[in-house]
């Protein structure tokens, strides 16, 4: 009988379940958009229950592909994902609202109303920037439109659907860290949110840490070959993907490009109150990573949800689009054609996403647009590195990946400001991560960084060998 890992990744831009050999060695990928209903004003909101659905999809796709090579067996399943998305569970497991996307603007005006105490000691105390992004905004807002907290379970997405699958309810360390309501220092609930929210700790599951099996698949809509596997919380997608490609060292930055490209700096120790005040002041969050004992800082940009929309006004949609705009940057010099402000792009700034093109030149082409679009990416990188590096030593090199990076003009633009650019094999790190965790879920007797290494050297193994084929 055929033994296989799985990771799923519930991403901002699409849903994926990869599945790899118990070596790494990755056999397959299905893949769904994620279905989120667009609204106005940056508005973006999506049904738990379709969530499920898509997972579900997802799994009799690898089910039927599986089941040509034979008799097989999912031995675990991990679940990463976005961050500061959640879902309000009723104890009978009901969704009380819509999942929010992380970039809804909605909750700013709720976390301004709040104490002004509680937002001054917010940024020091959480690690994160008073702003619409922490779930604590969000559920201010839910609770102004009448979502009753009492009683109910905070989950954050990808705990949503291990729960669903037929996990406990529980909170892993790295997603709610970005909630807003967790004391950075010692990883407990801080009251202070709490009291805000007008709610007890029992909000939040119990805290486990990414890669702790937390129950089995016992959900009668997922295929019979995965229904036993150990289920797990792999984490937040862009640390899990972070240590899919190895970048777990402090002398390392990595930066994963999607619909949020993030600046991911490993600390093997948290830093102190004040450092976090002032990151946090800048955008710049200073939380739990996945791997146990380590923190990061993880500064944020929506370069790639700028990116996206510029390509929608261009009518560029598909694979073919891209490819050509891309070929068309690269014939430009890297900076453009252009006279310094003949064409500006804004709005990439984690608390904007607001789209802004100013044209103050003739000679205007999409691949000028494009341009204007990448530098302005760099200098929000440019910006946020500066930050960092007046609390931690500056990177030697960079490890570059998320969908993004498959494209020439933008790892060009990156390497002008960002230390020894190197970009990723891994097609798709996050739900690789999660396969990752999975793994040293159902081997939690074993050291996890020799379940993680023996994983990676598999997938690059196969990935050697297709290179020779």
């Amino acid at each position: 009988m055929n033994a296989y890992m799985v990771g799923v990744d519930v991403g901002s831009t699409s849903i994926k379940l990869l599945v790899t050999g118990t070596d790494g060695r990755q056999e397959l990928v299905a893949s769904r958009r994620s279905p989120w209903r667009s609204g106005e004003h940056g508005r973006a909101e999506m049904s738990a229950a379709l969530v499920m659905d898509t997972v579900r999809e997802l799994a009799h796709e690898a089910d039927s592909l599986l089941s040509e090579r034979g008799s097989y067996r999912v031995l675990a399943l991990g679940v990463s994902g976005m961050a500061e998305a959640g879902v309000v569970l009723d104890p009978d497991g009901r969704p009380a609202a819509p999942i929010l996307a992380w970039f809804d603007p909605r909750g700013a005006e709720e976390i301004l109303a709040t104490p002004e105490a509680f937002r001054a000691e917010f940024l020091g105390r959480t690690g994160l920037p008073v702003g619409p992004l922490a779930s604590i905004a969000k559920l201010l807002h839910l609770r102004g439109t009448g979502v009753d907290l009492h009683g109910q379970t905070f989950l954050n997405v990808p705990e949503y659907v291990v729960h669903s699958l037929g996990g406990p309810r529980v909170a892993e360390y790295s997603l709610v860290s970005r909630t807003g309501l967790l004391d950075q220092d010692d990883s407990t609930p801080w009251d202070t949110a709490f009291e805000v929210l007008g709610v007890g700790p029992d909000l939040l599951a119990e805290r486990v840490g990414a890669g702790t099996p937390v129950g089995i698949v016992t959900d009668d809509a997922m295929p019979d070959g995965f229904r036993g596997a150990v289920l797990t919380v792999a984490g937040h997608d862009h640390l899990v993907s972070a240590v899919a490609v190895g970048a777990v060292h402090s002398g390392q930055l990595y930066d994963s490009m999607g619909t949020a490209e993030a600046l991911v700096r490993v600390l093997d120790e948290p830093l102190p109150f004040d450092a976090r005040e002032r990151l946090a002041v800048a955008g710049i969050n200073t939380v739990r990573h996945v791997l146990p004992g380590k923190y990061v800082l993880l500064a944020g940009t929506k370069s790639g949800l700028l990116m996206r929309r510029v390509l929608q006004v261009l009518g560029i949609a598909d694979a073919q689009g891209r490819a050509r705009i891309d070929d068309e940057v690269m014939a430009l010099p890297v900076a453009g054609s252009l006279a310094d402000g003949g064409l500006s792009v804004t709005g990439a700034r984690n608390d904007d996403g607001v789209l802004k093109i100013v044209a103050n030149s003739d000679g205007l082409t999409p691949a000028e647009l494009f341009t204007a679009t990448l530098l302005h990416g760099n200098d929000m990188c440019a910006e946020l590195m500066e930050v960092m590096d007046r609390e931690v030593s500056p990177p030697t090199s960079t490890v570059l990946t998320g969908g993004w990076s498959s494209m020439a003009s933008i790892v060009r633009a990156r390497r002008r400001v960002l230390p020894d650019v190197t970009v990723a094999t891994h097609d798709e790190a996050t739900a690789f991560g999660a396969a990752l965790f999975a793994a040293s879920a159902a081997n939690s007797e074993a050291d996890f960084e020799s379940v993680a290494a023996g994983f990676r050297s598999g997938h690059s193994d196969h990935n050697h060998s297709k290179g020779r084929s």
